[in-house]
C-alpha cells in the first residue's frame, strides 16, 4: 500500500475562531445549505458528533459520487484542529483504501486566519492515483472553502 500526501494553506479575512466554527463545528449544516449540488446531507450513524462519532455525506446530484462514509478521528477546539478520515464509498472504491485530512485553523496578526489542511491517501497496492485525480480533489475543497468563506461575509451575524 502507498501514501500520498499533499498540503494546502488557505488564507482568509475570516477570523480563526469563525471560520473554524464553519468549517468544522457547523459544516455538516451548513455546506449542504449552501452547497446542495455538492452536498445533499450529511447522517450521523454513530456517536455524538466527537471522536469516534461515524457519518455518512451524501452527495448532490452535482457529483459523480453518492456517498461516503467519514469517521472522526480528533478534535480540539481550543486549538482549532480536526481530523477525520473517509473510510467507505464509491469516491475511493477500488483504488483508495482511506483519506485522512488534517485541519488546523492558524488566527493571523491582521485578524484573519490561514487554513492548514494535510491530506493522506492510503492507496490500495496495485492500484495508482493521477495527479489529476488529486488536483480535481484539491479543486473542489477549495472551491467549497470559498463558498463557506463568501457565505460568512455576505452573512456577518453568523
Amino acid at each position: 500500500m502507498g501514501v500520498i500526501t499533499y498540503d494546502v494553506e488557505s488564507p482568509s479575512s475570516i477570523s480563526a475562531a469563525k471560520l473554524y466554527k464553519a468549517l468544522v463545528v457547523d459544516s455538516d449544516t451548513l455546506i449542504p445549505k449552501i452547497m446542495p449540488q455538492a452536498i445533499k446531507n450529511v447522517e450521523i450513524l454513530e456517536g455524538d458528533g466527537g471522536v469516534g462519532t461515524v457519518k455518512v455525506v451524501h452527495f448532490g446530484e452535482g457529483s459523480e459520487y453518492k456517498s461516503v462514509k467519514q469517521r472522526v478521528d480528533a478534535i480540539d477546539k481550543d486549538n482549532l484542529t480536526y481530523s477525520y478520515s473517509i473510510i467507505e464509498g464509491d469516491a475511493i472504491s477500488g483504488i483508495i483504501e482511506s483519506i485522512t485530512y488534517h485541519i488546523k485553523i492558524v488566527p493571523t496578526e491582521d485578524g484573519g486566519s490561514i487554513c492548514k489542511n494535510r491530506s493522506i491517501y492510503s492507496i490500495k497496492e496495485g492500484a495508482d492515483v493521477s495527479e489529476e485525480k488529486i488536483k480535481e480533489g484539491k479543486d473542489k475543497a477549495l472551491v467549497m472553502f470559498k463558498a463557506i468563506e463568501a457565505y460568512i461575509i455576505a452573512n456577518p451575524d453568523y
